[in-house]
């Protein structure tokens, strides 16, 4: 009997920290702002996990690469590969937008999956990966959206405007409504993505035993990278796209 209700209790606890509160958020008022602090938090986890790892690297770079200085050479690498296939030639300045945005990305989807936030208490809501929130995905798109126009109007002047009329000038509206939903696009998938994922495993964990649910977490970890990835190849398409001035 003893067993069985330690069996009962340590199950509870695995639900309870795989639970998620929706619509809840611990609130900090900043100057005339009101922001989710939780998001705050979590965001600032993840970029102190982005700058200690790079700057215990750099900090000593080897002529031989040793292991850790090769694993980021081969993520810069990757990363302007990524770039100069969407992009073209011209991508070496945009190096550093896409790269920050899939490293930032791929290391809060990950956190969110490993990282046992949800055991740390909070007075209302819960710690969870920042693109588990709609306005961190809805600040990356935008972001990735003044790339776009600051690419194009760049290199283009105004001239970049006359894109919205052509083939045609009735295409006008559909040419500016195009632009709009880039962003959008963009905040809803990964947003969309991450939060159903953790949703898939909340609602087996509740149905069936653990055995099911652990390789479903595993493989959100590899879709959570994926989202990374497609977040990052489409920012850099559109910004590609907008330099070349075609659709």
């Amino acid at each position: 009997m003893n067993v069985l209700l330690c069996s009962i209790n340590t199950l509870n606890g695995l639900y309870d920290i795989s639970a998620v509160e929706v619509g809840q958020h611990l609130y900090w008022q900043i100057g005339d702002f009101q922001v989710h602090a939780q998001v705050l938090i979590t965001s600032w986890v993840v970029m102190a996990i982005l700058l200690v790892s790079t700057s215990l690297v750099v900090r000593n770079p080897q002529t031989i690469p040793t292991s850790g200085q090769n694993f980021f050479e081969y993520v810069l690498e990757f990363i302007r590969d990524v770039s100069k296939t969407q992009i073209g030639e011209e991508y070496g300045p945009w190096v550093p937008f896409i790269g920050t945005l899939f490293l930032f990305i791929f290391v809060s989807n990950w956190s969110g999956a490993l990282l046992p936030w949800k055991i740390i208490k909070l007075p209302h809501g819960e710690l969870a990966a920042p693109t588990n929130d709609i306005n961190t995905t809805v600040a990356l798109a935008l972001l990735t959206s003044v790339a776009y126009f600051y690419a194009g109007i760049s290199k283009k002047g105004l001239a970049y405007f006359g894109k919205y009329i052509q083939p045609t000038p009735i295409l006008l509206p559909i040419n500016i409504l195009e632009d709009f939903t880039k962003p959008l696009s963009l905040s809803f998938r990964l947003f969309g993505n991450i939060l159903a994922d953790e949703l898939v495993v909340v609602v087996l964990v509740s149905l069936v035993p653990l055995v099911v649910p652990i390789p479903v977490m595993f493989l959100g970890l590899f879709t959570s990278g994926i989202q990374a990835l497609i977040f990052a190849t489409l920012a850099a398409a559109y910004i590609g796209e907008s330099m070349e001035g075609h659709h």
